[in-house]
């Protein structure tokens, strides 16, 4: 099955575009504090989108260590790391075992494996020709690097 990268996935729009729709945050927060209590752990920093980046980023530490929870701030995708950066390239881990609570409350969690797919593996017919340049300006191979970016 081919993932399909839905328009929003940059974060950007053409000025003509309708405007993008936004992640459930009341929604991905009550997720967040309940993989905290699922997995013995707890809630951790909480950092907003704000331009430029594309997603929202929260931390759970659990008796395995810090796991990074990245929303994406238009679509409802999840994505783990280890640490916190202004965008991902490659740096992707796979979902811990407490990571469907976020499918539970409507999200899709997304493998490192999908993340590290290049762009060609991957359905881009719902993108604008504003996402398509924001692409190649950045060079952008991944499909992680397209979803939690921080293009300016």
């Amino acid at each position: 099955m081919v993932f399909q990268l839905a328009r929003g996935a940059t974060g950007f729009r053409g000025a003509k575009d309708d405007p993008l729709p936004g992640t459930d945050l009341q929604a991905f927060r009550a997720a967040w504090h309940m993989a905290a209590r699922t997995s013995d752990g707890q809630v951790g920093a909480f950092v907003r989108q704000t331009y430029p980046r594309s997603f929202h980023a929260a931390t759970v530490a659990d008796r395995n260590g810090t796991h990074v929870v990245l929303c994406h701030a238009h679509l409802p995708l999840i994505a783990f790391a280890a640490d916190q950066r202004p965008g991902y390239v490659d740096e992707f881990q796979d979902p811990p075992v407490w990571s469907n609570i976020f499918s539970d409350a409507g999200f899709t969690v997304l493998s490192a494996h999908l993340l590290n797919s290049p762009l060609s593996q991957v359905d881009t017919s719902d993108l604008r020709p504003a996402e398509w340049m924001q692409i190649r300006y950045w060079r952008a191979t991944r499909l992680g690097e397209v979803l939690f970016n921080s293009w300016d």
